[in-house]
């Protein structure tokens, strides 16, 4: 308290009626000044306060993130909106939003905080129910998932399989009948035909349900073949390049990338109007980006009405915390980017 000159105590003394808390402290790491409102806070008296460091009232978690800190302010780095936390007598866990400045010729800090004790306990409720309700979310997606491989395998398995014992019935028909028609022999053929197309629809349409390859070749094996099919199907070059590690995906992530990719894919056949798209899965730093730019006619993001495709895209990237970018303009084609943080 020597330290102090009466001017400086006097002007201190203006202090004494706030709510907040406020400090003088040594640059030795002790208390020299403390207001009512902190003796009040934290439940000791002066003396207690003034006889211990600072440091031995800080909650043993914050403590070096703290002395950190109290080292940069006395090197001359404002303090700012630093929040940290304290054990007060009855062991109570206080909240405090500290704002601080170095008197580097007085060799004291002189510091305001704020009790955001009840704000962190409503950010920690609010934390606690995104938690419960991302984790309501994800076992709903698996629960959905888990009910599409089992409607894609009976597909392939079933009736892939049916349509292949129609599809070889006929072949033995037109083996067999060696005096046919030429209209019947024309009939044959086309049953034979359809019954092919049927069975790479059932198959198509099967992967499109549930991407089995997925869990067994990787992201990026199945992105290069789906673009490939997209290819052969419609007609549009589709190119896929990869530039990351795919172990840092987790298999949530994984499969939203592949279905943002196919409701994107979708979108294109549909109402682009491209002739080209090309897909892109890159590391950006601190993010995975994945990115589809198609060549098409484009849309006015200004006007465009919220379609369905968009919608479930917008939900995709949201169940991952991602960051969804469209990038559109009439005659210029568009870009669906999604990014998530590694």
């Amino acid at each position: 308290m020597t330290h102090l000159t009466t001017t400086e105590f006097e002007m201190f003394a203006l202090f004494e009626v706030t709510p907040d808390l406020v400090c003088i402290a040594g640059k030795d790491g002790f208390l020299k000044k403390v207001n009512p409102a902190v003796v009040q806070k934290l439940g000791y008296t002066p003396e207690e306060l003034y006889s211990s460091p600072v440091a031995s009232f800080i909650y043993p978690e914050d403590r070096d993130m703290t002395g950190q800190v109290r080292t940069n302010l006395l090197n001359g780095e404002a303090l700012l909106n630093f929040q940290n936390r304290y054990v007060s007598k009855d062991g109570t866990i206080v909240w405090l939003e500290w704002t601080s400045i170095y008197i580097a010729d007085k060799e004291i800090v002189f510091a305001i905080a704020k009790d955001i004790t009840e704000r962190k306990r409503q950010e920690k409720e609010i934390e606690d129910k995104y938690k419960k309700f991302k984790s309501l979310a994800t076992h709903f997606k698996k629960s959905i998932e888990e009910d599409r491989k089992f409607l894609a395998v009976e597909l392939h398995e079933e009736l892939a399989q049916l349509a292949t014992v129609v599809k070889m019935d006929i072949h033995w028909l037109r083996d067999s009948i060696t005096d046919m028609s030429g209209v019947f022999k024309s009939r044959i053929e086309h049953a034979l035909m359809i019954s092919q197309l049927l069975i790479n629809t059932i198959r198509r349409i099967s992967f499109s349900v549930s991407p089995g390859m997925l869990d067994d070749l990787g992201l990026n094996e199945v992105l290069t073949w789906h673009c490939r099919e997209f290819s052969v199907l419609n007609g549009i070059p589709c190119q896929f390049e990869h530039d990351y590690e795919e172990s840092v995906l987790t298999n949530e992530v994984k499969l939203d990338f592949f279905r943002v990719c196919q409701e994107t894919l979708s979108n294109v056949m549909y109402h682009a109007q491209a002739t080209s798209v090309a897909i892109s899965i890159k590391d950006i730093g601190d993010k995975i980006c994945l990115s589809i730019m198609d060549d098409g006619k484009g849309f006015d993001l200004n006007h465009q009405k919220q379609s369905p495709g968009l919608t479930r895209i917008r939900k995709r990237t949201a169940s991952i915390n991602g960051e969804l970018t469209i990038l559109s303009e009439p005659g210029n084609g568009t870009k669906v980017c999604v990014a998530i943080a590694k």
